[in-house]
């Protein structure tokens, strides 16, 4: 591709748009000291109407919850003293105290060290009482020794939302809004559970195909699958404990994204100071089958989305709706691809070739 890096990253979602990856396509590229290259194209919905996407429209952001939202309000807890690297769930979770679970320490929570399973319908689980809960927390299963292997979790950082909400008896959304959003001035680009009345919301799935399938899988019943809707995170979770949890529910915009994402390089850094940061964007599993910080992926992990443009000190994460944000210290780069990819069926398309050559056309002066 030629041109400038705005035509070529215009022409490279315009080709995944025409392919059918998704409906549309938002990027954004910055780098410290200079205002940020911003490319937007396609429709935020195809039904029921079409609707054009903007700079401002929010996006489902998945598992960029983890990094941005609970891996942020976790590393301000730890300079609070209200929880630390070594606390145990059963130290916060008390009815977890003495089970396989209880023993497990946050950071291996932050760093999907815990051993604990990837995924579980906690919906159907519970059969939709939340009074189970603790319960079913309880006693889930942990297949690895803790700090013997990574096995990427949304149910550690389920657990590790539950934490953050029994500490500050607040609701995860509500802790995240006071805490972050409020400081950073980001509560009209960033925020859980969006009313589409007020914000240009991007379309989700109109079933949650790929959660009914799962559910089946476990012989359990799909029934307790909750239902999705505009506005709604298409993780069932989230939907499940109200529109926000430790793993999945965040919704944002670009630069909702890239400015908090920039919190961790220190750019307008309200929230986090660099001894924070230090232990999130540093691999904290050496020798494991991934580098992981606390909260992020680091570019030296085989197989991520990162690709050549970032340097081994970028760290990262993507999301399934297909949502990414990269970053790197020492340029003080930070890179943004938000997508509807799971509007309006949920589309099973890899789109980290994609994201590695974003990272690569965007700043790239060929």
């Amino acid at each position: 591709m030629t041109g400038s890096p705005g035509h070529r990253v215009r022409e490279l979602l315009g080709r995944a748009i025409a392919a059918g990856l998704f409906p549309g396509g938002a990027a954004l590229w910055s780098k410290a000291g200079e205002e940020p290259s911003v490319c937007v194209t396609g429709r935020a919905e195809t039904r029921p109407r079409q609707r054009i996407l903007t700079e401002d429209t929010w996006f489902d952001l998945a598992s960029l919850t983890k990094p941005l939202a609970t891996t942020t309000l976790a590393l301000a807890a730890f300079r609070s003293g209200s929880l630390g690297p070594g606390t145990t769930v059963g130290e916060v979770l008390h009815e977890t105290d003495g089970s396989p679970v209880g023993d497990l320490e946050v950071h291996h929570l932050l760093t999907h060290a815990s051993g604990l399973p990837a995924w579980l319908p906690f919906y159907s689980l519970t059969e939709g009482r939340r009074e189970k809960l603790i319960d079913v927390v309880r006693w889930i299963p942990v297949e690895a020794a803790p700090g013997s292997r990574v096995l990427y979790s949304c149910v550690g950082f389920i657990i590790l939302g539950l934490m953050l909400e029994q500490l500050s008896d607040s609701s995860l959304a509500e802790l995240f809004r006071l805490e972050v959003l409020v400081p950073k001035r980001l509560e009209d680009d960033l925020g859980f559970n969006p009313d589409p009345a007020l914000r240009d919301v991007a379309g989700g799935a109109a079933r949650a195909l790929t959660e009914e399938r799962l559910v089946l899988d476990l012989g359990l019943d799909p029934k307790w699958v909750p239902p999705v809707g505009h506005g709604l995170p298409d993780d069932g979770n989230a939907r499940f404990f109200g529109g926000a949890a430790g793993n999945a529910g965040l919704f944002g915009s670009l630069r909702g994204v890239q400015r908090l994402a920039a919190e961790y390089l220190g750019h307008d850094a309200v929230v986090l100071t660099p001894e924070d940061v230090r232990p999130a964007i540093k691999s904290q599993t050496p020798g494991l089958d991934q580098e992981r910080g606390y909260g992020w992926q680091i570019a030296t992990s085989r197989g991520c989305s990162a690709g050549a443009a970032l340097p081994t000190s970028g760290f990262g994460h993507t999301g399934f709706t297909g949502s990414s944000v990269w970053a790197e210290p020492e340029g003080g780069r930070v890179w943004v691809l938000l997508t509807n990819r799971n509007h309006s069926e949920q589309r099973g398309v890899d789109l980290h070739p994609l994201r590695r050559r974003f990272h690569h056309l965007a700043f790239s002066p060929d």
